[in-house]
């Protein structure tokens, strides 16, 4: 079971990656691989709107996203963890989801083969607020980032009021929960489809 963690906070030790971590540690001690690539550390251009994609599939772009597709091809388990800013996922991760364009033509445009969607998708979120919406637009963008891939979005954890860095661990129940997650899917469990609505809390 390969499992790729995708963390996108700006924040070195925030509450985003106290979360992605609990999570992996759940996943890895249940006997998955387990892979956690940090956005923050890496190049990537966003979207130029080129249309090379629609081409043959490929981003003519090269930056550190080029690595990234293959990975994200070949993990069972894809898990997207993000601050929320301005009620949606950070900069850093919306450039790594808009490049999926890429595996969207292939997928769509090419109808190239594509694994999936029997591979699971998860949303790992956390917020300094408590608004009722906080979490609408990046569960949007989450879903069609996992339909772009083709796994199923399957499950999420989305934590509000936690601003201060590691204000997440004084919910350890959250930090559980994110480990039991993880070690359900490297065992393969099947979850989900997460069910949207428009103004979904």
């Amino acid at each position: 079971m390969k499992i790729l963690g995708i963390w996108g906070s700006p924040r070195k030790g925030g509450n985003t990656e106290i979360l992605l971590d609990a999570f992996l540690e759940g996943a890895a001690g249940a006997g998955a691989a387990v892979e956690k690539i940090a956005l923050r550390e890496l190049k990537i251009t966003p979207c130029l709107e080129i249309y090379h994609c629609f081409k043959d599939g490929t981003c003519p772009i090269k930056d550190d996203m080029l690595p990234l597709y293959d990975k994200l091809l070949a993990a069972e388990v894809v898990a997207l963890a993000s601050p929320i800013f301005f009620y949606s996922v950070s900069a850093q991760a919306k450039a790594m989801i808009d490049r999926t364009q890429a595996l969207w033509a292939r997928r769509y445009h090419l109808k190239q083969d594509f694994p999936g969607p029997e591979r699971q998708g998860v949303l790992l979120c956390t917020a300094a607020t408590r608004g009722k919406l906080l979490f609408v637009g990046a569960r949007l963008v989450a879903r069609y980032f996992f339909d772009a891939i083709h796994v199923t979005y399957a499950a999420e954890i989305l934590v509000r009021g936690v601003d201060e860095k590691g204000a997440v661990l004084q919910k350890p129940e959250v930090l559980e929960e994110a480990r039991d997650l993880g070690r359900r899917l490297a065992q393969g469990e099947k979850l989900g489809p997460v069910k949207l609505s428009p103004l979904a809390v």
